[in-house]
């Protein structure tokens, strides 16, 4: 690996004061911050040329590309360079990278919200991005132009020099910078007028280049949250209630944490942002010192509203809504499912649950916060800088325009760093102190207060013609409603019912490419589990649980109308109305893995088969195209052994191929352990697991053999981190019932389930 690139920036540099009490719109959680700088217009140090806020090129020729996402392992930084190096035409051990800081300039009017969720990021910053790099380009080629004498149109600009054929002379970005002649700007329309390369020209694009952050990552040079150490730092660690959500602390006794050397104090939280309750922070001089004050506090609780509520009573709650007609509102509403019932010639129906499911990163939340004045600052690893500052802020109560995000590497995410709760008993003891505090969860700490995966519940309903045509088809979707919780407007979306704004993030997927005359999908939200169970975004967010739905389903209907499931779909992918271009592409793609796979080619063993399922994951409109055929082996006692996951994906441009298949591999297995594995459940309002020996992810002697196709065709870049976590589940499902004729409705699947449904 060459040696220049491991100068890996931790966060953005000279966070200075000044630089964030601008006025912005950003009170409480409003998304419309003041507009960025244009290209070319960014403040910058004269030594350095910024033709975009985005990046930088320094006067010795380095390329510093900041990053307004999380990198949480995914090398999402290091890929935002890649798109930046290829239009640029720099050499790629210049690159640098580093990660962007909550300064207002950063909330890009193209780009958006400096959010990391949905396999967003390349598909949602590959243009802009790519614009950025080709007006740096055009730039340095003006003034390299100016500064020899010859025309702009004859230069060519390759591995940062630019180079005049004719008359052999040549600069590098490095003597242009420095000659001071890169002045060239772009106005927002000169922009969007830029003809970019096209994937037939790339040279960086699709090259599987060394990842910029893995040597600090490495070396231990890279500062993740829980590296921070400030002068004067003291350590905070958290005692939570035994019921997840609506308790309230009654009374601290802190006369035994008083023994305790260093103890400092202990805070109760009085959180205004809603966010926690009923939680106290324990503060002392070292983290183990802490965590003993902690364990000697005693806490008298109120429980509240919550502390009977489990996890059947949440079900139980989740069925009665489903049969109340004017429960929830209509996220799909094509045709009259109700009329075509009644013509079909068959109809079925099923119910399908998923249970709560815990993030567990490894690295555990942390975050240190100090004051400096007016100003506070955090310094955290999170996903969601637009709203985690102001969730610190309302801890503080202070205007957000005076909270300073400190962007640090994550040490994993998958969603749970959507949430800001670590931030606010890092806030208040510091607040309370008057001294920094680094706050640190232990596992059982995250893992019964983690805004989790929510438990569902579905109900859907089919019906098919004398053919076996599938006619009709309704889908009520029951669960908590994570990104109403946030508060924030934008993220709703209307209902086609005008009953209201919904939480599509519970639905996306439901809306699939089959076709389907008469539609109807309807999102039900679960009072009970929303507030007993305050829910957040797990990788893969809604598909993960409609797709297990309506992929169990299309199997289900192929078995009864006697086809083949593979078969059955490719006949429902046609194309037709709103489903054109993306049905041809999911249909591709299922080929592709049925191929690789080998379905339908040979016999298999008794008490082996396989099974198929195929998603438009994440949402509709940002879909990518994923099909997966598990091949499952099933013994009398119900007992599943996956053997192989056969996972095809179409990903439109790839950025960076080996990227690619090990975030799709990567999903592929955090499926199976959705699938097979995973379980937290609640019990007198609590969750009742607290670690890896009672909630147990997939080990790595469970890992069957995965094959992955990628399918690159130059369309529009897609989002790869996701979409393969969401067709697992169904496909496994789908040959168990090949593999034993038992057909399992529930995640995770268990052997008592398999066999049972085996005898049914």
């Amino acid at each position: 690996m060459n040696k220049h690139v491991n100068n890996v920036a931790p966060e953005a540099t000279d966070l200075s004061r000044r630089s964030f009490l601008v006025g912005t719109a950003a009170a409480g959680l409003v998304l419309g911050y003041a507009g960025v700088p244009g290209i070319g217009e960014a403040l910058a140090a004269p030594s350095n040329f910024e033709p975009s806020v985005w990046y930088a090129i320094a006067p010795d020729g380095f390329v510093t590309v900041t990053c307004g996402k999380a990198d949480m392992g995914q090398h999402i930084a290091s890929t935002m360079a890649q798109i930046v190096a290829e239009e640029l035409g720099a050499k790629w051990s210049d690159m640098r990278v580093q990660l962007a800081s909550n300064d207002p300039k950063f909330n890009d009017p193209v780009l958006g919200a400096q959010i990391t969720g949905g396999s967003w990021s390349t598909m949602m910053n590959f243009e802009a991005m790519s614009r950025a790099g080709a007006a740096g380009r055009m730039a340095l080629t003006e003034g390299a132009a100016a500064a020899m004498g010859v025309p702009a149109s004859e230069l060519v600009v390759r591995d940062s020099m630019i180079s005049h054929p004719k008359s052999k002379k040549a600069m590098s970005f490095a003597d242009v910078v420095k000659s001071g002649k890169a002045t060239k700007t772009f106005t927002p329309d000169e922009l969007k007028a830029i003809k970019l390369k096209t994937p037939d020209q790339y040279t960086m694009i699709g090259v599987s280049v060394p990842q910029l952050d893995i040597p600090s990552k490495t070396n231990g040079t890279a500062k993740y949250g829980i590296d921070v150490m400030l002068l004067g730092m003291a350590y905070g660690a958290v005692v939570t209630p035994p019921v997840r959500f609506g308790a309230t602390v009654k009374s601290v006794d802190d006369s035994a944490a008083k023994k305790v050397p260093g103890f400092i104090k202990a805070v109760t939280l009085d959180d205004k942002t809603g966010t926690t309750s009923g939680w106290v922070v324990a503060v002392a001089g070292t983290y183990a010192n802490a965590k003993k004050a902690a364990q000697a506090l005693k806490i008298a609780y109120d429980g509240g509203p919550n502390a009977k509520v489990s996890s059947q009573s949440l079900l139980d709650e989740a069925m009665r809504l489903q049969k109340q007609e004017d429960s929830g509102q209509f996220f799909v509403k094509d045709g009259d499912p109700a009329a075509a019932f009644g013509t079909a010639a068959k109809v079925l129906e099923a119910e399908y649950t998923t249970s709560i499911n815990i993030h567990a990163p490894m690295e555990p939340m942390n975050a240190t916060a100090e004051f400096k004045g007016e100003i506070l600052h955090i310094y955290s690893g999170n996903q969601f800088a637009t709203r985690s500052g102001a969730i610190a802020a309302g801890a503080a109560g202070i205007d957000p325009k005076f909270v300073v995000m400190h962007q640090m590497w994550l040490g994993g995410g998958f969603g749970r760093r959507l949430d800001a709760d670590m931030m606010i008993p890092a806030v208040q003891a510091a607040k309370a102190i008057g001294k920094p505090v680094k706050v640190i969860y232990t596992r059982e700490n995250d893992m019964t207060m983690d805004f989790s995966r929510p438990l569902t519940y579905q109900k859907v309903k089919a019906g098919v013609d004398g053919d076996g045509k599938l006619i009709a088809l309704s889908h009520d979707v029951v669960s908590a409603w994570p990104t109403q919780r946030w508060g924030i407007p934008d993220f709703l979306t209307p209902s086609v019912d005008k009953k209201g704004p919904l939480d599509s993030f519970t639905v996306n997927g439901a809306d699939f490419f089959y076709t389907v005359p008469n539609h109807h999908v309807r999102a039900i939200k679960n009072e009970m589990a929303h507030n007993a169970t305050p829910s957040g975004q797990l990788r893969s967010v809604a598909p993960g649980w409609t797709f297990w739905a309506v992929e169990s389903m299309i199997d289900e209907i192929a078995a009864a109308a006697g086809k083949d499931p593979a078969q059955f779909r490719i006949s429902l992918l046609d194309g037709a109305g709103k489903n054109d271009g993306g049905a041809q592409r999911l249909r591709n793609t299922l080929l592709a893995a049925m191929g690789l796979a080998g379905y339908g080619t040979r016999k298999l063993p008794k008490g082996e088969g396989m099974g198929v399922a195929c998603v438009s994951s994440q949402e509709r409109a940002t879909a990518s195209w994923t099909a997966c055929v598990a091949h499952v082996a099933v013994a009398p006692s119900g007992e599943v052994t996956v053997k192989k996951l056969t996972v095809a994906t179409d990903v439109g441009t790839q950025v960076h191929p080996d990227n690619i298949r090990a975030q799709v591999e990567g999903a592929a297995l955090w499926g199976l352990s959705l699938a097979m594995y995973e379980k937290a459940t609640l019990k007198d309002g609590g969750i009742e697991q607290t670690n890896f020996d009672s909630y147990t992810p997939l080990r790595m002697s469970q890992v069957p053999e995965v094959a992955i196709a990628v399918i690159a065709n130059g369309e529009k870049a897609t989002g790869v981190g996701e979409p393969a976590v969401t067709v697992i589940a169904p496909a496994i499902g789908n040959a168990i019932f090949n593999a034993s004729g038992a057909r399992v409705r529930a995640l995770p699947i268990t052997a008592e389930a398999v066999k049972g449904a085996m005898k049914a």
